[in-house]
């Protein structure tokens, strides 16, 4: 047992425990705390509570050279489809004895650059960023500098990167294909910002799938953000066209929101007058009134492999950087029926 005036060190623990030093040092380790029996660990966890010992992350980090931290990025904390997508990353980095720590950017590239400095200056082993425009200077940065860092949900233009996305265009394809067979002809879309890997692939993916089916580009919008707001400006232009049309994909659940926001102001009635579909499946919009038709992202999924990608490269730097893309599916409500005008 430690004196009392000197701290406990794992020694004392692995002591008090009956265990061997090793493995006193696995057990409170959660990388590899999967090597000792269940009993073993807390039994070890136990004895270093009952001695007031804790792991010297600063010393261990000292030893390899890392701090066993990893910064976040998102663009908007106050968008419900983030947040699951920081508990993916957090469970897998917890798994391997990681903290992440997070910052909001308000979807601002200054407020980017400087998060992302602070976060190097803290010596964070590598970054998950959610916050990629497709020609983004701040990712520039971080290749030409060599840190490690993976991007999540949205990617850029220019080479090769590790990056975990949803397939943009696949999900457009759905919502097309599901209003297509209701008789839909006149499809409407009001996207997001084409400065986004998102808004861009969305787009692409919604006039592409037109084209498969034979049919004319519907009336198009541009939200200059992914926020109610944002999609409620952008859709009368959309909802006024001289051939309205009978249904509109949006480029998320909350632009779709503002969609419906709009058409409720000129009299429009979801479904019977207009259909509507979202993209992500955000919590929640199946408790709409009508509950929201929508293209699901697993979002929780995007941040796990986005994080277990990003520990990868800590380990192993010169790692081929790749990009992994998720398939979406198409959750079917009652924002979406059979035309009336068509």
């Amino acid at each position: 047992m430690a004196p009392a005036n000197l701290p406990a060190n794992l020694k004392d623990v692995a002591r008090l425990a009956g265990v061997h030093t090793a493995t006193a040092s696995r057990a409170l380790n959660e990388r590899t705390a999967g090597m000792v029996s269940h009993e073993t660990v807390e039994r070890v966890r136990d004895a270093a509570d009952a001695l007031g010992y804790r792991v010297n992350r600063i010393a261990r980090g000292l030893k390899m050279r890392r701090s066993f931290t990893v910064g976040m990025l998102i663009p908007d904390i106050t968008n419900p489809f983030f947040p699951r997508m920081v508990r993916g990353a957090e469970d897998s980095l917890h798994e391997a004895g990681f903290t992440l720590v997070l910052a909001d950017t308000d979807n601002d590239p200054d407020q980017e650059r400087r998060h992302r400095d602070v976060m190097l200056e803290r010596q964070v082993d590598g970054l998950l960023l959610a916050t990629a425009r497709r020609r983004d200077r701040v990712i520039d940065g971080l290749i030409a500098a060599e840190v490690p860092f993976v991007l999540v949900n949205r990617t850029v233009d220019r080479g090769r990167v590790a990056a975990v996305i949803p397939d943009d265009r696949a999900g457009m394809a759905l919502a097309v294909e599901h209003l297509y067979a209701q008789g839909h002809r006149r499809i409407g879309h009001v996207g997001g910002p084409t400065v986004t890997s998102s808004g861009a692939r969305r787009a692409e993916g919604f006039l592409k799938a037109l084209r498969v089916r034979g049919l004319e580009p519907g009336p198009t919008a541009e939200a200059q953000g992914f926020t109610i707001e944002a999609g409620r400006e952008a859709a009368p232009p959309v909802l006024g066209a001289a051939a309205r049309p009978s249904a509109i994909v949006a480029a998320n659940d909350l632009v779709a929101l503002g969609v419906l926001d709009a058409a409720d102001a000129i009299g429009l009635s979801c479904p019977e007058d207009l259909s509507v579909i979202g993209f992500n499946d955000m919590a929640f919009i199946d408790r709409l009134r009508p509950p929201l038709t929508s293209v699901r992202i697993d979002e929780y999924e995007l941040g796990l492999r986005a994080a277990g990608m990003l520990l990868s490269l800590i380990e192993e730097p010169s790692s081929k950087r790749k990009t992994v893309m998720l398939a979406p599916e198409l959750v079917v409500r009652g924002s979406t029926r059979p035309p009336t005008l068509d």
